[in-house]
């Protein structure tokens, strides 16, 4: 197996982007990150996306971009709903530890915020089950919604118990400029928010926004010609019944286990040696199942995790240091690029404000629909 670095990085500002196209975001985030390198060493482009031909229209990203970006290779376009830029970067990474190819750009873009909201929302959820879910109305969001009253049902806790997930997000997001959110909450004013789909409420749901993100991989021959390369030390992903109903155990999520395991194991790491975290947190409760299902809290305690500050900047294991789902904005498919050049920021010591100290492994998971499809990436300091 060869190994696989990270070189050139950038991504676009989440925002409500009304006067650009699908088109226009992806090519400045892949403009960025591919910087002065010659674009005809670039072998293959792996475009995350989960919305494309649904909100804009526009089926076969790959070529489409490619073509727009005057890139003449292979071009592909991954989808797996929330997980589609992970699971590109997953491509990207078996190309190149494969031997198949030698410098690869993924990139993940949406498109989301010119559609009214019906129609994002069903769109959003075609990552359910078509026929046992969404045919009988459930939202993505209703479906967390009814994971959370399990798990406050389950453990005997207030709703309340959730919020330090949000209010660590805003922290975090305020000092990023590329969030949608760069201002601060705290508790009362999340307890005081209207709800949106009981006991989610507004400030413990993100708001789906534009954006596009991108990263250059590179084998070892390339690597030694970058200033600061951080290697994929650990990739793996894993898949299960997309319905609800069909799983075993609503509280556990299965395919954030394994792929967190696989991941770790690949890297011969143990989950301890991790320095920072990037999760799927849309809502509190996504962030709490998937804590618990990596194995950093047990079962029904992941809230007091957040609740004695160990995901915070300065605590144990930070989480969302760009402010995650909830400030920095959701990003749909293209989350899972936002996450990696988020904590190459951390890994190269460029975060700014959101910096944590001594970052130099990092672990990044992504989760599609409710838990469906996981990926899940390590990230470390590399010496070329």
């Amino acid at each position: 197996m060869h190994q696989v670095f990270i070189a050139g990085t950038a991504c676009t500002a989440v925002r409500e982007h009304y006067d650009r196209s699908l088109l226009d975001l992806a090519l400045e985030a892949l403009h960025g990150a591919v910087g002065t390198l010659d674009p005809t060493l670039i072998q293959a482009l792996y475009v995350g996306n989960a919305l494309g031909d649904t909100l804009s229209e526009q089926s076969q990203l790959g070529a489409y971009i490619a073509g727009a970006a005057g890139l003449n290779c292979e071009a592909v376009r991954v989808e797996a709903a929330g997980a589609s830029g992970a699971l590109a970067l997953r491509q990207g990474y078996l190309a190149i530890t494969s031997g198949q190819a030698d410098v690869v750009v993924v990139l993940g873009v949406e498109k989301a915020t010119d559609k009214l909201d019906a129609a994002l929302q069903a769109a959003l959820a075609l990552g359910l089950d078509g026929e046992l879910e969404r045919a009988l109305g459930l939202t993505l969001t209703g479906a967390w919604a009814l994971l959370m009253q399990r798990y406050l049902h389950e453990y005997q806790l207030p709703a309340t118990a959730f919020a330090p997930f949000a209010v660590n997000a805003h922290a975090n997001g305020a000092g990023n400029r590329h969030a949608l959110y760069r201002f601060a909450i705290n508790t009362q004013k999340w307890a005081n928010a209207g709800q949106i789909a009981e006991p989610l409420n507004m400030l413990d749901c993100s708001t789906v926004a534009d954006g596009a993100a991108a990263v250059v991989l590179v084998s070892q021959r390339y690597a030694r010609e970058v200033a600061q390369p951080i290697a994929i030390v650990g990739s793996a992903t894993s898949s299960t019944n997309v319905a609800l109903a069909q799983r075993p155990d609503l509280l556990w999520l299965e395919t954030a286990a394994a792929s967190g395991n696989n991941a770790l194991q690949q890297a011969k790491l143990k989950r301890d040696a991790i320095n920072i975290i990037e999760l799927s947190d849309p809502h509190g409760i996504a962030a709490a199942l998937s804590l618990e299902a990596l194995g950093y809290a047990e079962r029904g305690h992941a809230t007091q995790l957040a609740a004695e500050g160990v995901i915070a900047k300065m605590g144990a294991l930070p989480l969302a240091t760009a402010g995650g789902y909830k400030a920095r904005g959701d990003v749909g498919g293209a989350t899972g690029i936002y996450q990696v050049v988020e904590l190459v920021a951390q890994l190269r010591g460029q975060a700014g404000a959101n910096q944590v100290a001594n970052a130099k492994t990092a672990l990044a998971q992504c989760l599609g629909g409710v838990g469906a499809t996981a990926v899940t990436h390590i990230l470390q300091v590399a010496e070329v």
